[in-house]
């Protein structure tokens, strides 16, 4: 067991499988020692898609738990491109897509669900940059999409 799923295990988290794409696109994609992966939408360990949208009916608290979601989907494709999450020296960059009325101006509380989840699980070089964007809909009406770029080893 490495030392990344160890501490999945002491945080009580499991990785999904690797999603699937769901249209003409690749998941990941290695270029040097940089792992860019594809827009994971919120779905949960059951493959049950988080749907909605934020502002109107969604809550704050239930679009981070959209967001970890979609962080442990980013995860699931990084140790499924790497074989080993150890191989992540760092979180460069993430984009996360919120669902929202255009009044909902709540869109990093909503991501900061991902990023907590990456530092907890990654430490320090879960630290990344980020935006936050607000967007009228996503893909199988998914409430959070996120995507990301790591640096690896």
């Amino acid at each position: 067991m490495t030392a990344i799923d160890q501490r999945l295990a002491q945080l009580g988290l499991k990785l999904p499988e690797a999603p699937q794409p769901v249209a003409n696109y690749v998941p990941f994609l290695i270029s040097g020692d940089q792992l860019f992966i594809s827009g994971q939408i919120a779905k949960d360990g059951t493959g049950r898609i988080l749907t909605g949208i934020l502002g109107a009916g969604v809550s704050i608290e239930e679009g981070q738990e959209a967001a970890r979601h979609s962080a442990l989907n980013l995860l699931a494709q990084a140790k499924a491109a790497l074989g080993d999450l150890d191989r992540v020296a760092q979180v460069l960059r993430l984009t996360g897509f919120v669902a929202s009325t255009p009044s909902f101006t709540d869109q990093p509380k909503v991501i900061n669900g991902a990023s907590d989840l990456l530092v907890s699980v990654l430490g320090d070089a879960g630290r990344h940059t980020r935006s936050a964007v607000g967007v009228a809909s996503l893909p199988l009406n998914a409430c959070v999409e996120i995507d990301a770029i790591f640096k690896i080893r």
